[in-house]
């Protein structure tokens, strides 16, 4: 296996709506929000980590193509399937273990806050704070524990994006479509937490794509876009 090059997405993420990526943070605070944002340490500002991109580009890909079974990611023992190259296989234990299909294709960096808006977004303290309530259907107030208070990061701003991906052979070329077919899709759905309610409808905005003629603008989503990758036979 040789790595013939190497093929460079980046862009800008933009928010059309809030979006919420939770800080797993499970300790309460009087007076403070019950759900917030996860945030660089160090800038204190939102960001959007690579493995939540990742994972929600998976999981649609995985449905489009007809992959999605139970709760966990799709495994195979099959060199050539098109969602294990590019994210990998989706076991290390069991049967899977025999999988030989080389590095994962696909790297997902870590979105952090474009400069364009830092100004605009500083002034705003990044965030904003949405309460939501619970309505009893039939007596049409409040039920359970009362207003729930989330952090989001607020529609408009903009994050730079960023992913690597190593191609080896042809396939890993041909595959490369799949992928940006996959970031689509996200267009399409949304991304973090809340999405039913609204939440994390996003768009890709200037994509460039270094060394590969094909263009972002280009792919559309039609009936026939997965046929190619259809998952036929056993795993």
């Amino acid at each position: 296996m040789k790595l013939e090059k190497i093929v460079k997405i980046t862009g800008k993420i933009e928010l059309k709506t809030g979006l919420h990526i939770g800080a797993g943070n499970d300790s309460i605070h009087i007076g403070g929000v019950d759900n917030a944002v996860i945030k660089d340490p160090v800038t204190k500002k939102p960001y959007i980590p690579g493995s939540s991109i990742k994972g929600k580009i998976r999981t649609l890909l995985e449905w489009a193509t007809g992959r999605a079974g139970d709760s966990n990611p799709f495994a195979t023992t099959k060199d050539d399937d098109p969602i294990a190259r590019i994210f990998g296989n989706g076991s290390n234990s069991g049967k899977y273990k025999v999988y030989k299909g080389g590095s994962t294709r696909a790297s997902f960096s870590d979105c952090q806050l474009s400069e364009e808006n830092n100004k605009k977004l500083e002034e705003i303290g990044y965030t904003e704070i949405k309460t939501e309530v619970t309505i009893d259907r039939i007596s049409g107030t409040a039920a359970g524990a009362g207003p729930r208070s989330t952090e989001r990061v607020s529609a408009g701003a903009k994050f730079d994006f960023e992913v690597t991906y190593k191609v080896f052979d042809k396939q890993d070329e041909e595959n490369l479509e799949l992928l940006l077919l996959g970031m689509k899709l996200l267009e399409y759905d949304a991304l973090g937490g809340s999405t039913s309610r609204g939440y994390g409808r996003i768009s890709f905005k200037d994509v460039t794509i270094e060394g590969s003629n094909k263009r972002f603008d280009d792919i559309k989503i039609n009936n026939d876009s997965f046929k190619k990758w259809e998952f036929k036979g056993e795993r």
